[in-house]
């Protein structure tokens, strides 16, 4: 089964699994043996070149793309073709009144869609009318990674997923973390804001996802009440690492592998308690840390992944 891969990105052909940047776009690259190109490429390639075809739209130059033929491109290209979410479900609403339609017709000539989470399946179905929407997990390679810390003993601080701007929540976030009377870390994302670093937060520096991964292995606690729900790519990571993280309902990684860590959105008590018990009781902390490793096992592993995978694309392979 040859499968392709489109998005913004520039680089064309396979990623190998030693690659130190395996954001979750790569990984699902890497399992399903797929080759990447740039959208603005595909008429570079041969008819036919791929079984299926697979597209992730960026959250920006949306204008740009909308002028090029993508589907028509993508149809000679691949015998079928789908749309990956990348972002939140309703993102494409912030983009100007034309390119919501072009993306609504977009998704209206894909043979199938993959969603993030199990509720963005059900949006997306009530949006398009299709059946074919079927869920695309998260997920890591773990080939290359070497956490710091696998003593959950010698860990300490608390890390929160996201900087002081309402698309991550980060205000909130930091609200909680101090409930562990303890030090508060934070990634430094595109989105963060001036005088932030004035806080009293340890900013880590900007790094790639090998690094990140490794270097959340430090932390013992894990806050992120991000109101944008994606892939729960922080989430996952901790659970990597089964470092307890308290998060908001309706992300899979959050609910799958934290299932007695997640809140109602915007119930920031029920976090600041569920942050004093963790701090507390030693037994629940040790419980929470356990279930967030076996479950990230259970349910985001590899050949799990590949597994579920695999029965997508013979359903919509099968479909003519």
């Amino acid at each position: 089964m040859n499968i392709g891969f489109f998005s913004e990105s520039s680089f064309e052909g396979k990623i190998p699994r030693d690659f130190n940047n395996m954001r979750t776009e790569y990984a699902w690259y890497v399992a399903l043996g797929g080759t990447h190109h740039n959208i603005f490429s595909t008429n570079k390639i041969a008819d036919n070149t791929y079984d299926i075809g697979i597209v992730i739209i960026p959250k920006t130059n949306v204008e740009t793309i909308s002028q090029y033929p993508m589907i028509q491109e993508m149809r000679r290209v691949c015998k079928k073709i789908g749309f990956m979410q990348e972002g939140p479900s309703w993102y494409f609403q912030d983009y100007p009144m034309l390119q919501q339609i072009w993306f609504y017709n977009c998704l209206m000539e894909m043979d199938f869609i993959l969603a993030h989470n199990k509720a963005d399946v059900e949006y997306y179905k009530g949006l398009t009318g299709k059946k074919n929407v079927f869920q695309n997990k998260s997920l890591m390679i773990e080939d290359m990674i070497k956490p710091y810390v696998t003593d959950v003993e010698k860990r300490s601080g608390v890390i929160i997923g996201g900087n002081m701007v309402r698309w991550y929540g980060g205000f909130d976030s930091y609200v909680v973390a101090q409930e562990f009377e303890t030090e508060i870390f934070a990634p430094s994302m595109g989105r963060k804001i001036d005088r932030e670093d004035e806080m009293d937060i340890n900013h880590l520096p900007y790094m790639n996802w090998l690094d990140w991964v490794n270097n959340l292995s430090k932390y013992k606690y894990a806050i992120h009440l991000m109101p944008t729900q994606a892939a729960g790519t922080f989430a996952l990571n901790c659970a990597y690492h089964g470092i307890p993280c308290i998060g908001y309902e309706g992300l899979d990684t959050q609910i799958n592998c934290h299932p007695q860590l997640n809140v109602s959105m915007g119930d920031l008590e029920k976090a600041r308690k569920l942050a004093n018990k963790l701090k507390n009781d030693e037994g629940f902390y040790k419980t929470q840390s356990e279930t967030a490793k076996n479950n990230f096992n259970s349910f985001f592993g590899e050949e799990e992944y590949i597994y579920n995978m695999k029965k997508v694309i013979e359903k919509v392979m099968s479909n003519d």
